[in-house]
């Protein structure tokens, strides 16, 4: 990352400074290097306050992929490409056949109780957990970088008529966008820009996006976020840094009474959970054969590891063996393919 953020001495963000000085803050004596989540960073020892200049964020969501651009009118600070949340409508499912099988077999319940989201907002669990995913790297950034506008591509729901048909008051979609705006301009301005707008932008400055939309490339999704923050930022004809930090969202299996299926003697193990051993589950954590790993599940008084890159469990170990490094909720990766030149 060729520029860092900076935190001040009472943890409020400053303007980024470049890597080398950076490590002069720090071989001084006037900074500490810090760490969160895969984001390097220093925190000052010595100011707490400072200027700040214009910062926007550029967000393009997407079913598959999304991307997020944090850009001032001088530099691209730092590229983001996600992966969307996408399994939680088929969990729902399931966990609401398994009710559905206990009433059948008369499993003993609590008694039913009042309805606490009674008169409240509500959005369907699918829709609110893909939007807040995008909220979550969000609050995240802006612990960070001195925010002063988001720039979303709004992202039109297909409305059809008819009885059956959805239509822009009832499409979850369409009520989500709105949930995930109203959230964003607590923290900060939020401008809208239509997708064909988007377009038009990025054909003024003579770039390109590739078609091949699971793809890692720059021109994939990242040149689209990049478009929309240089709309509010100025400064730039072309991209000046195509790095991009490749995350993961990790699902979590919360705790269930039971497996959907019994095993052998017609017992039903549980299943689930965020605890591993005292270890929070996608816990970062360091192992002195793997290396930096995250936490997975339980097999008696082992934990397993996961590798960061691909999520495939690596190693069973004991949990003295490692050293914890922070809690998270997603994974890095490395990108499949470097981006070409724009």
């Amino acid at each position: 990352m060729q520029y860092v953020p900076v935190l001040s001495s009472t943890n409020k963000s400053l303007m980024p400074c470049h890597a080398a000085r950076a490590r002069e803050l720090v071989r001084k004596g006037r900074a500490v290097r810090c760490f969160d989540r895969g984001l390097f960073y220093i925190r000052l020892l010595d100011r707490e306050t400072g200027n700040t200049q214009p910062i926007a964020v550029g967000i393009d969501p997407g079913s598959k992929k999304e991307s997020i651009t944090v850009k001032s009118k001088a530099h691209t600070l730092l590229n983001i490409q996600a992966d969307a949340v996408t399994w939680v409508k088929e969990a729902e499912e399931t966990s609401t056949n398994m009710r559905r099988s206990r009433r059948g077999r008369h499993t003993p319940y609590r008694q039913c109780r009042v309805n606490r989201n009674q008169g409240q907002f509500r959005l369907p669990p699918s829709t609110r957990a893909r939007w807040a995913w995008k909220l979550r790297l969000i609050h995240w950034l802006n612990r960070y970088y001195p925010i002063r506008a988001f720039v979303v591509e709004d992202i039109q729901a297909i409305t059809k008529s008819g009885k059956r048909g959805w239509n822009k008051s009832f499409s979850p979609l369409e009520v989500g966008k709105q949930w995930f705006y109203e959230q964003l301009a607590k923290v900060a301005h939020v401008e809208l820009l239509k997708g064909y707008e988007t377009a038009e932008e990025r054909k003024r400055l003579g770039l390109k996006k590739s078609k091949q939309k699971m793809s890692d490339l720059f021109e994939a999704h990242c040149v689209d976020s990049w478009v929309l923050a240089n709309a509010w930022t100025g400064g730039h004809q072309r991209p000046d840094n195509t790095r991009i930090l490749y995350i993961v969202p990790l699902r979590f299996h919360r705790r269930q009474l039971h497996m959907l299926w019994p095993a052998k003697g017609g017992i039903r193990r549980r299943y689930g959970g965020t605890m591993s051993l005292g270890l929070k589950r996608g816990s970062w954590v360091k192992h002195s054969e793997h290396g930096i790993c995250y936490v997975g599940g339980t097999t008696g008084k082992s934990v397993s590891l996961h590798d960061m890159q691909t999520g495939v469990r690596i190693a069973k170990v004991q949990p003295k063996s490692l050293q914890f490094l922070c809690r998270s909720s997603w994974r890095l990766r490395k990108g499949e393919a470097a981006s070409s030149a724009i």
